[in-house]
């Protein structure tokens, strides 16, 4: 059986219009795409934006044991966007196209698995007789996607199933969002502003009366002292606020002090199962995380998984298959509150289906605790990788502790994704503090 994994990291249903993205943001998320590679298996298909680096790819391999030289590779010509993306126009060209089926000729795939199952992988599956490996595939077909990642459409969706959000609304004029940013003002509150589609709170910003507030979430606050400097906000950055394309823009009151958190699922034909939760770092977007999530006591873990399966089952129930990360926080006063669901694998995905699920063995799953994050600059990542194993620092299989380098970002800024997996927080940030001596300076 094969495989069709598909790495479309960073599609419109994700960030929005590609137009805009700087070609830095791109590397970043072709670097990001090649996390794929953590869900192969023996035999199976690759679909990435470039190939892949010999010397991830073997340390990758030699974590989940799969044969390196099994696995088959195949890249589109780059599309009117470049290379960093598996865009639309890079999965329908002919010669691509013919090249897939070359490969699979005589295989038999049993599941087409893709970073963000939209409509051009519903396209691509059905182009290649594929739809029966593609569970959800009509509803991708037909856009649904970009309604599961919609932070407009969350909205109703959660409303609609009796599920906590932040009081606020969706607006769709300058004249809308000013009304509701000046009532939430008024009140004495702080906003958070939502571009439709983005990710990591890169598409948020917070508007206060003061600059008190601390952003967390997103990359500024922003002072409005009067109805007047909420006008003048709202006209400067609305072509900002819209995506450049029209969109809706969301607006909500803003708490201040709280663990943001999420809980992720897989949404199949017969039900919605947990995956697992976290607790993201942000600095003052998300970085990283840590799981299971430490601030939470269990009362709040399980409303936690309990509202957020009851988003996924409506999600569920209109077709969407794949997994899907319902996102919320926890006030200081003991709220939660969710504000959106991202259908697809995530940031965290890796930690639950494959670090968690196939690294740790089963004597260790369930105490362990894993703390991942962005950032760390290494020489190079075969470098990292022998400093690693000489500090005597390399993940261990048999105690299921040490630290994992998850992605390699060394073509766009020289950095490595960290995972530090120990038995319990403490032990994690011990652990983490050796390996940041390890390479500092």
């Amino acid at each position: 059986m094969t495989t069709l994994c598909i790495a479309n990291n960073r599609t419109e249903e994700m960030v929005g219009d590609l137009t805009g993205a700087t070609p830095l943001e791109q590397l970043f998320a072709g670097c990001g795409a090649q996390r794929m590679l953590w869900w192969a298996e023996d035999g199976d298909v690759l679909v990435l934006p470039w190939g892949p680096d010999p010397e991830y790819l073997a340390y990758v391999a030699g974590l989940t044991g799969v044969r390196a030289d099994s696995l088959t590779f195949v890249v589109p010509p780059p599309g009117a966007h470049g290379d960093q993306a598996l865009t639309t126009d890079r999965l329908v060209d002919p010669g691509f196209l013919a090249e897939l089926r070359r490969v699979l000729d005589g295989r038999t795939v049993d599941e087409v698995l893709a970073v963000s199952p939209n409509g051009a992988v519903a396209g691509l599956a059905a182009a290649l007789g594929l739809a029966h490996a593609m569970p959800g595939l009509p509803f991708a077909a037909q856009g649904g996607n970009a309604l599961v990642n919609s932070k407009a459409g969350f909205r109703a969706l959660a409303a609609g199933v009796g599920v906590p959000i932040p009081p606020g609304t969706v607006a769709g004029s300058p004249a809308e969002v000013e009304a509701a940013v000046e009532q939430l003002l008024g009140q004495g509150h702080s906003v958070m502003l939502k571009v439709e589609y983005q990710v990591g709170g890169l598409g948020n910003e917070i508007l206060a009366r003061d600059e008190k507030v601390e952003a967390v979430g997103a990359e500024r606050v922003v002072p409005l002292p009067d109805r007047a400097a909420v006008a003048a906000y709202v006209a400067e950055r609305w072509t900002w606020l819209t995506g450049g394309r029209g969109q809706r823009v969301v607006v909500e009151r803003y708490f201040p002090d709280c663990a943001p958190l999420y809980a992720q699922f897989l949404v199949d034909d017969a039900a919605v199962v947990l995956a697992g939760c976290g607790e993201m770092v942000m600095r003052p977007v998300v970085v990283g995380e840590i799981t299971p999530p430490v601030t939470p006591d269990a009362s709040v873990l399980a409303e936690l998984v309990e509202q957020g399966a009851r988003l996924c089952e409506s999600l569920r129930v209109i077709g969407y298959r794949g997994t899907v990360s319902a996102d919320a926080v926890l006030t200081p006063g003991g709220e939660i509150y969710f504000h959106e669901t991202n259908g697809r694998l995530t940031g965290s995905s890796h930690l639950h289906d494959i670090f968690a699920a196939r690294l740790l063995r089963e004597e260790h799953r369930g105490s362990r605790h894993l703390l991942e994050l962005a950032g760390l600059k290494v020489p190079s990542f075969a470098e990292a990788v022998a400093a690693l194993g000489a500090a005597g620092l390399a993940f261990d299989p048999r105690t299921g502790t040490g630290v994992l380098f998850s992605n390699d970002f060394g073509p766009a800024d020289g950095s490595v994704m960290y995972c530090v997996v120990a038995e319990s927080p403490e032990a994690v940030r011990a652990l983490e503090s050796a390996l940041l001596a390890l390479f500092a300076g």
